[in-house]
């Protein structure tokens, strides 16, 4: 910028040479250049000429007024410099005087301030004077704050000359007055309709007349104890009369809604307003407070929670699960919604409400299953006690209609049951977002507590048919094969499908909870109580029959048994009853064994009569006692008796249920032979009836042989004990057979 300044060839610049700067023009610039250049600088030279004539010709108006301006502020100065002096000098005049003055009136002046303050000690001892009818006039007019006010204004002189004689009177009448406004403003601690800003200004007038802090903290919490407790009482009382979602919306705008004014306005009463300057030692007055205010909320929540407890376990019963979840639902959002204790969580508290009510209504649920099963089965009972099933042409399908009734109607049960029962964790119910409840409630309480334990009460149910104890005579035999083939039933399908959708519909991950029953436990439950029950259909079957073989047996006199002519009617009363069984077993049970096959009636006999006795009949008809040593007969027959398993576990088969039926029925006759002693036609009456016997009883089992082998034995048992042992000829004995 200096350097600028400071050019000499600059044609703007201050320092302008004109000769140095044609000089240079000269010696660069050619004469056209010098020319144009010429030419610019006078364009340019008339340009500013131009410019400076309009800047004149525009300002000349102002040029003229600032003239005129300031001639006229040269007049005007002149006028105030001599105002200015004229003010000096009055203003010098006005200070003698005030001077003059203060002199005068000094002795005046201290007598006015002195007649001044007797008037005001004069007003004073005046409203002293009015203070009891003023404070009465308040009084009846309710305006308790003016009376405070009142009294606070005379207070120190009647606490300093309150025992001159003179003030005695107005100090006696002052403080009965103050009693009775104390005792007004109490009360409003019992009144059921004083607002919270009632109770905040009496508690705060009793402040400012001195009452202790915390005496005023119990009387309040003690009123509003008796309030919430009448609310409670009331509640207790229209819990009869209401449903659960009146009841909870009661609660929650009554008694909750109470509480919750009653510890606002204690916060704004007792804590919140308290400091330093109003009370001594705060600090001490404030943790008492709070103490006394959470003792107070806990002990009042309780009693009300121990109400919406009696009331939710009533309604449990008889109510709608949809209902209860949304009172429950109401409940809980208000709990949570509101603070009401620093120290205690109260939305803890009203979610074990919460669980509780899921699991007593998992429980109801668990019972109401127990009891239709129970139902479900004695209807059963006494429809296979209908002897109609057996005599109708349809009983096949009686019998499975039966059971695909049984399977269904307890399928749609807990079908129906889960889904009442899901509407507690639907997305819009609050407290079901909560892990706490969810994991007690779908896992220990729907799927343990209720689906699991109920497939436990229905093995242990149909169980119970044949344990040792329990076992009742009266109970049907094809009862027992039912639940056989309810329990198989369920294992192969009905298991899967109810745990599955339990899993589905209440979002159970059972794979990563070891803790849960598994689908496989359940499964081998159930295959082992139809295992249980299937055996005891055999057994009690079997001894059915083997009743009527004793019987036949025990009760006849074989030592004086005429020749035989038929077959005993026993015999074919336990062929009848075999063959009725065999009917029965096959409506559920398929032939899945290996039995021989059956066979026309002509082919069955001389089947009977060339092969088995060939093959299969025992040499008893060829051999006598007086040939074998008996001793040694007798030893041959346990031992190869031994080697028959008669109370095998059976198989879920036909063929199976029947061998083991016949097994215990032939094994119960050899038995009953072999305390028995026979005559020669007593023999020939027993080899006539395991003739019969062979004939119709090899086509139930899987193996012919076993049935000869043990009528055999029957046989040879019959001929041991028997004191004349003549057999009678094989065809004797099947035309005895086949007339009979």
């Amino acid at each position: 910028m200096t350097d600028k300044k400071s050019n000499p060839l600059d044609i703007n610049g201050p320092s302008f040479n004109p000769d140095m700067y044609l000089e240079k023009l000269f010696k660069e610039c050619t004469l056209k250049q010098i020319m144009d250049h010429e030419n610019e600088i006078v364009k340019d030279t008339q340009t500013l000429h131009s410019d400076m004539q309009t800047l004149v010709y525009e300002n000349y108006n102002k040029f003229i007024s600032a003239t005129d301006t300031i001639k006229k502020m040269k007049n005007d100065f002149k006028k105030m410099e001599t105002e200015m002096d004229l003010l000096a000098s009055n203003m010098a005049s006005i200070t003698s005087f005030s001077e003059q003055i203060n002199s005068t009136l000094h002795d005046t002046r201290e007598k006015i301030s002195k007649l001044s303050e007797v008037h005001t000690l004069l007003q004073r001892l005046q409203f002293l004077f009015k203070l009891p009818a003023t404070l009465k006039s308040r009084m009846e007019e309710k305006n308790y704050i003016q009376a405070t006010q009142d009294y606070l204004h005379a207070q120190r002189v009647l606490q300093q000359y309150g025992d001159l004689p003179s003030f005695q009177g107005i100090t006696s009448d002052c403080e009965s007055i103050l009693g009775e406004l104390k005792a007004e403003l109490r009360k409003q601690f019992s009144n059921p309709n004083a607002s919270a800003k009632e109770l905040t200004e009496s508690v705060d007038l009793l402040l400012q007349l001195d009452e202790p802090p915390k005496e005023l903290c119990l009387e309040f919490l003690s009123c509003a104890e008796k309030r919430l407790s009448d609310q409670l009482v009331m509640l207790k009382d229209q819990s009869e009369q209401r449903d659960i979602i009146e009841f909870v919306d009661l609660g929650c705008s009554g008694f909750l809604s109470d509480l919750c004014l009653v510890i606002a306005s204690f916060h704004d009463m007792f804590i919140n307003r308290v400091n330093a300057e109003s009370l001594e030692n705060s600090e001490i007055f404030e943790n008492f407070a709070a103490v006394e205010l959470d003792s107070f909320v806990k002990l009042n929540m309780e009693n009300y929670f121990d109400l919406v407890q009696s009331k939710v376990d009533s309604e449990q019963d008889v109510g709608d699960t949809s209902i209860l979840v949304q009172a429950l639902d109401r409940f809980y959002r208000r709990i949570e919604g509101n603070t009401l204790c620093k120290d205690v969580n109260f939305a803890n508290t009203a979610t074990e409400i919460v669980i509780n009510a899921g699991r007593k209504q998992c429980k109801a649920h668990l019972q109401i299953l127990k009891m239709h099963f129970a139902d479900m089965l004695t209807k059963v009972r006494q429809t296979l006690t209908t002897p109609k099933l057996i005599s109708q042409d349809d009983s096949s399908k009686n019998l499975n209609e039966l059971l695909s009734s049984l399977i269904m109607t307890v399928v749609e049960k807990i079908k129906g049951v889960l889904q009442d029962l899901v509407v507690f964790i639907q997305p819009e119910i609050h407290f079901a977002q909560k892990l706490q409840f969810k994991d007690s409630f779908c896992v220990d309480n729907v799927r343990e507590g209720l689906i699991v334990c109920f497939m436990h009460h229905f093995t242990a149910t149909a169980r119970s048919f044949c344990s040792a104890g329990a076992a009742d005579p009266k109970v049907p035999p094809t009862l027992l094969l039912l639940l056989s083939k309810l329990c198989l039933d369920f294992q192969n399908g009905s298991v899967h499908f109810l745990l599955s959708q339990t899993d589905e519909l209440f979002h159970i991950n059972s794979k990563q909870n070891s803790a849960l029953t598994t689908e496989s436990e359940i499964k081998s439950t159930m295959q082992e109580s139809a295992q249980e029950l299937l055996n005891y259909f055999v057994r009690i079957q079997g001894l059915n029959c083997s009743q009527m073989l004793r019987k036949s047996v025990e009760t006849r006199d074989w030592l004086h048994t005429i020749e035989p002519r038929t077959v005993r009617a026993v015999m074919k009363r336990v062929v009848e009853d075999i063959s009725a069984i065999d009917a029965t077993v096959a409506l559920l049970y398929e032939d899945q064994g290996t039995a021989t096959e059956h066979s026309s009636d002509s082919s069955r006999k001389t089947h009977s009569i060339s092969v088995s006795r060939h093959q299969y009949r025992s040499n008893w008809s060829s051999y006598t006692p007086n040939h074998l040593d008996s001793t040694l007969v007798s030893n041959m027959h346990k031992l190869f008796s031994e080697r028959i398993e008669i109370f095998s576990a059976v198989e879920f088969n036909k063929v199976s249920i029947l061998t083991g039926i016949i097994k215990i029925s032939l094994k119960t006759f050899m038995e009953c032979v072999r305390l028995k002693t026979f005559s020669k036609y007593g023999l020939q009456q027993i080899q006539v009836d395991t003739h019969y016997l062979q004939l119709y009883l090899w086509r139930f089992v899987a193996d012919e042989n076993l049935v000869h082998f043990l009528l055999d034995e029957i046989l040879g048992s019959a001929v041991h004990r028997c004191l004349e042992p003549v057999l009678m000829e094989p065809s004797v004995v099947d035309i005895i057979c086949e007339r009979g």
